[in-house]
């Protein structure tokens, strides 16, 4: 199956009528809201994974030469899998969160 270059998928946000404050109020808010982070979750691990097949496969071209040449996939797939799974929201950021460059000075 062949995709079109032109089609691109389009998803709801999350629920307009949604309040954090009170989660309980609309009901269905807040399970369309539940739906939604799932599903960006979701959209999160698959990215991941096949960024992972990528590096996988630009590690077997590449051969010796792997280092210098997958460097920039290798990092996308890194930054991709920070805060991606399940489990990761009790945890503290500082084990899972954006990466942080510390400055030399």
């Amino acid at each position: 199956m062949v995709r079109k270059k032109s089609y691109t998928l389009q998803h709801d946000g999350p629920p307009e009528n949604f309040d954090p404050e009170n989660p309980y109020k609309d009901p269905v808010a807040m399970l369309e809201m539940r739906e939604y982070l799932v599903r960006e979750k979701w959209i999160g691990i698959e990215k991941a994974k096949i960024l992972r097949e990528r590096v996988k496969m630009c590690y077997r071209i590449e051969g010796v030469n792997h280092l210098q040449k997958c460097r920039d996939l290798v990092h996308r797939y890194l930054d991709a899998t920070r805060g991606v799974g399940w489990g990761k929201d009790t945890r503290p950021p500082a084990l899972h969160g954006p990466k942080v460059e510390e400055s030399a000075g």
